[in-house]
């Protein structure tokens, strides 16, 4: 098995997509608003790919967090509210935040099971910044570490709740960054006493399954590579101070923020330990590279991805529950003023 998750470049697979797919045996895919029309071509996509496979519990994930990062949107599929609506109530009334995201949560997870989708790379762990750019911003659950651990635990349980896997990220924080990662590199000038309030969310959900990692340099930890490529800030900071154990992605690969060929950064980023590079853009000639220039997926890879995906369920349609979540979730959020 390859240790890349590929994207796929419309609703259906190419036959060539079809062909490399099946050669190339990826640990599993991504999804985009490319690849999202309505429900039953969505479904008939994820299971082609699984059958393409022969994998029922395969990796099929997508950023579904709510507001402006959400691939699935209204009319086919429910509106969900930016991280930001549950900092608001957190700071009237903490329980019912914490209710309401995970009932938010659940409800996602519901939609996304019935569509075939396993991982969603959600919630953000990223501690907000007073004057940071606004690449994190209204994702951000908080200013507040406990906080933001707080309402992050309880997505998590929502999602699994309803059958899907989720994902911190983008450790060890991009709280601080003053650039898009998309299209720059950050540098973070920040000691590591004050990193410590950063990586606090982080740690106290070091259980979770799966975590990403962020393209910002800090130098305090690593003052030549960045997060995703640097062994130091994965094996001493990562794995070490944050005590993360789960299946390690990469942000994006192809972001701005890194330099190189996407094979060279995909071997960087694979030495220094994140587990899987994830390439989103199915462009046929990165993804050959990455498949070219990668080792077969280890042992231990491979066993964190399984029990990743093991709670994991495909379902057959979304039931009712799904809107008595939601309504209970907007009732709790029409406390202080937000909405979905």
């Amino acid at each position: 098995m390859t240790p890349a998750i590929f994207g796929c470049s419309g609703p259906k697979l190419t036959a060539d997509e079809r062909a490399f797919f099946r050669e190339a045996d990826p640990a599993g895919y991504i999804l985009f608003g490319r690849n999202c029309e309505d429900p039953e071509q969505l479904r008939a996509l994820t299971d082609e790919l699984r059958a393409l496979h022969g994998r029922e519990r395969l990796l099929i994930s997508i950023d579904q967090e709510g507001g402006r990062v959400a691939r699935l949107r209204p009319p086919h599929w429910a509106a969900y509210p930016a991280g930001e609506a549950f900092d608001r109530l957190y700071n009237i009334a903490p329980a019912s935040a914490i209710e309401a995201a995970r009932a938010g949560a659940k409800a996602m997870a519901l939609e996304l099971a019935a569509m075939g989708i396993t991982v969603d790379y959600h919630p953000p762990l990223d501690v907000r910044q007073m004057g940071a750019h606004d690449v994190i911003g209204d994702r951000s659950l908080g200013r507040d570490p406990v906080q933001v651990a707080a309402i992050g635990r309880a997505i998590l349980d929502g999602l699994a709740a309803g059958g899907v896997t989720g994902c911190i990220k983008h450790m060890p924080g991009h709280g601080r960054s003053m650039v898009d990662t998309h299209k720059e590199m950050p540098t973070v000038h920040a000691s590591a006493e004050e990193l410590e309030h950063d990586i606090a969310p982080f740690r106290a959900l070091n259980s979770a399954l799966i975590g990403m990692t962020g393209h910002l340099k800090f130098p305090v930890w690593d003052a030549e590579q960045p997060a995703t490529l640097s062994p130091t800030i994965i094996g001493d900071i990562i794995r070490g101070a944050i005590g993360f154990d789960g299946l390690l992605l990469t942000d994006d690969i192809d972001m701005e923020a890194l330099k190189g060929t996407i094979p060279e950064r995909s071997v960087k980023a694979h030495a220094a330990g994140c587990d899987i590079i994830l390439n989103c853009w199915a462009k046929m000639d990165h993804m050959t590279g990455i498949c070219e220039a990668l080792p077969t997926m280890s042992e231990e890879t491979a066993t964190r991805l399984d029990r990743a995906l093991d709670a994991t369920r495909v379902a057959d349609d979304i039931g009712a529950e799904q809107a008595e979540l939601l309504a209970k979730r907007d009732a709790l959020l029409v406390l202080s003023g937000a909405a979905a």
